[in-house]
Parts: C-alpha cells; sequence; structure tokens
C-alpha cells in the first residue's frame, strides 16, 4: 500500500504486528523524524510489541478504557498495549 507514495510522517499499525515484512516495509517507507505506532490486544500480539521494544526501543504503553453502564458500574473494554517509536 506504500508504494508510489510520498514517504508518510507516521504510520499506524494496528493489525499484523506479529509480520516482520509490515515492521521492515513501514520503517523504511517512513520519512526521518517520522512516528511508527503499532498497538495489540491479545496476548499474542503483545509479546511481538515487548520484543520489539526490546530490540528497537520507543515507548510502551499500556491502556485501559472504561464505559459506564448507566449508573451502577463501569464496564471495561479490552486493554490496548501500544509501542511508539520515532524514526531518526
Amino acid at each position: 500500500a506504500l508504494l508510489g507514495l510520498a514517504p508518510p510522517d507516521a504510520i499506524f499499525i494496528g493489525g499484523g504486528v506479529s509480520d516482520a515484512a509490515i515492521w521492515g516495509t513501514s520503517w523504511s517507507a517512513l520519512k526521518p523524524g517520522g512516528r511508527l505506532v503499532a498497538n495489540a490486544v491479545t496476548v499474542k500480539a503483545e509479546a511481538k510489541l515487548l520484543g520489539r521494544h526490546a530490540s528497537w526501543g520507543g515507548e510502551l504503553q499500556r491502556i485501559a478504557v472504561a464505559q459506564a453502564e448507566g449508573e451502577r458500574f463501569w464496564r471495561p473494554a479490552m486493554t490496548v498495549t501500544q509501542l511508539s517509536l520515532r524514526k531518526r
């Protein structure tokens, strides 16, 4: 999808974090100073982000959100693990 396009300022990987080709292609296409952000919700995908963080660095965070269910309680959504990298 990136072929023939100008180098992007940012790339978001919302699925496919297990695919090394997606990472390589995205990183190569990204312009200097650009940001690559990837999210994971499964244990397997989170493990891939942790491994990528160990080798590439970046900022790792876990995001938790809950939605009010009437006036009685909060219903938590799936927790998201996020890796954010800036290309130098």
